[in-house]
């Protein structure tokens, strides 16, 4: 098995165990008191594979998580219940009588993946508070000098206290209900509290063995149960994780780099060795076959090249002749007190080191391939 073969094994098998649900970290709000792991995350805390779609959370001013179930439905979360994949949501204003009242409990979960688990009919009345009972709590939140508004789903009391004018239907609604009870009122604990549920993805059986929900992959939605590990082997696993990318993948490459260049010097090694066994194949079949001289470029000497003339430029950098503002060897721009050269038939000027290049190995102009001849006064 050769360097490459390797370099490929570690990308295909090392690389992808650590890409596993141990590596999505547990992360809260500050006055959280329940973790936030799979299928919820924090953007701004944890990578898009912790989390699955649709379950975004966010933590506000005051340091509380909150979910969004529409554009203009933001709730605090309470409590997260991952066994039972329930979420326990409240009014930011501690007061979800007043939403449902005022939006006709309007809420729009056909976006979201939660479900309402639990509902029940309710009467909203406004009585004058001389009428008000301790059958039925007062939902203070509502209420003021000069009524008091309760919620029952009894029937019989809307229509008595209907019927005697002592009491005003304020709505009927649908309201959802943490848990189903026989008991008709209101319960004022929080004043309702918001539970929601949940079925895809379905992490409760990983939940019950006590191990980690996940994605299969970096890729697809498939989950996966994952085995949990302890603090001490997680910050194991993030300094192995370390240790492979700052030190054992740049070793790989260099070896794989010094691999490949073996190969190839190899490879031109034998290429010239083919050839110089040909070359005396050929020398001892036809001793007279000699080998042809190289081409040699015929330029001009040292002294004739002096002999032309040089100009440092001014301010205005203007040249003799038909030339630019740039070299047309080096293609810079002629700056102030740059020397130039220019030959003396055609008057084209050069940077003296370019030209000066080009004429010990060329005996004509770079641009009209004129052949120049020393200068008169040479």
């Amino acid at each position: 098995m050769d360097f490459s073969h390797i370099f490929l094994l570690f990308f295909l098998f090392i690389l992808p165990t650590l890409s596993t649900a141990q590596s999505c970290s547990i992360s809260k709000c500050m006055k959280d008191n329940f973790g936030i792991r799979f299928p919820f995350r924090i953007p701004e805390l944890q990578p898009a594979r912790c989390g699955y779609p649709g379950f975004n959370l966010a933590c506000n001013d005051v340091g509380v998580s909150t979910l969004n179930l529409s554009s203009s439905e933001q709730f605090l979360v309470r409590n997260i219940d991952y066994v039972a994949q329930q979420i326990q949501l409240y009014d930011p204003d501690v007061c979800l009588p007043k939403r449902l009242l005022l939006q006709g409990f309007n809420f729009d979960l056909s976006n979201s993946p939660f479900l309402l688990p639990f509902s029940k009919n309710f009467t909203f009345l406004s009585c004058q508070p001389q009428f008000a009972t301790s059958r039925f709590p007062v939902l203070s939140c509502l209420s003021n000098s000069t009524s008091s508004v309760v919620a029952t789903s009894s029937m019989s009391y809307v229509r008595s206290m209907s019927k005697s004018n002592s009491c005003r239907i304020m709505a009927n609604l649908t309201v959802p209900v943490a848990y189903p009870d026989e008991a008709n009122q209101f319960l004022t604990d929080h004043y309702g509290d918001l539970l929601l549920t949940w079925n895809s993805p379905a992490c409760s059986i990983c939940e019950t063995e006590g191990r980690l929900c996940g994605f299969k992959s970096n890729s697809g939605l498939g989950i996966a149960c994952f085995n949990k590990y302890s603090t001490g082997e997680n910050n194991g696993l993030r300094i192995l994780r370390i240790i492979c990318v700052v030190i054992i993948l740049p070793s790989l490459m260099c070896v794989f780099g010094f691999g490949c260049f073996i190969c190839f010097a190899r490879w031109g090694y034998g290429i010239a060795d083919s050839r110089r066994n040909q070359a005396q194949h050929q020398q001892q079949v036809n001793p007279a076959l000699e080998t042809e001289p190289p081409i040699r470029l015929s330029g001009l000497d040292e002294s004739t090249i002096d002999s032309y003339q040089k100009v440092i430029l001014g301010e205005s950098r203007r040249l003799p002749g038909p030339n630019g503002t740039t070299c047309p060897i080096c293609l810079g721009e002629y700056l102030t007190k740059d020397t130039v050269r220019c030959i003396p038939e055609c008057k084209h000027c050069f940077h003296v080191d370019c030209i000066d290049q080009w004429l010990r190995v060329n005996s004509s102009c770079p641009l009209c391939r004129n052949s120049p001849s020393p200068s008169p006064s040479h």
